[in-house]
């Protein structure tokens, strides 16, 4: 099982930008899909973004599609979440999971993933 370590969260006002970071250990780059999830008080974890080992599959769910920017760097074993034009409704403890895969795929749902890091929290507020 992969162990995952999230960071970057913090407090920003609305309209502002954070970068989380997903680091990754026993990272194997060609079969390891990456998604982030959100779970705000007294609701269910959503999916936000994952994308899949090669790159070439992303998905965003659509309340970020626009303002949110998944990326991966391999050689540092980290997965990114750039947040831009943050909102109130953006707030929530953001969590990255990873599941093996040999196809190159990803998926936003929750069951997916195998394996989850312990969160970070994002606050946008004024």
């Amino acid at each position: 099982q992969l162990q995952l370590v999230e960071s970057g969260g913090g407090l920003v006002q609305p309209g502002g930008s954070l970068r989380l970071s997903c680091v990754v250990s026993g990272f194997t780059s060609d079969y390891t899909a990456i998604g982030w999830f959100r779970q705000a008080p007294g609701k269910e974890r959503e999916g936000v973004s994952c994308i899949s080992s090669s790159d070439t599959r992303i998905n965003y769910a659509d309340s970020v599609k626009g303002r949110f920017t998944i990326s991966r760097d391999d050689a540092k074993n980290t997965v990114y979440l750039q947040m831009n034009s943050l909102k109130p409704e953006d707030t929530g403890v953001y969590y990255c999971a990873s599941r093996r895969t040999s196809y190159n795929f990803c998926n936003p749902n929750v069951a997916w993933y195998d394996s989850w890091g312990q969160g970070t929290q994002v606050t946008v507020s004024s």
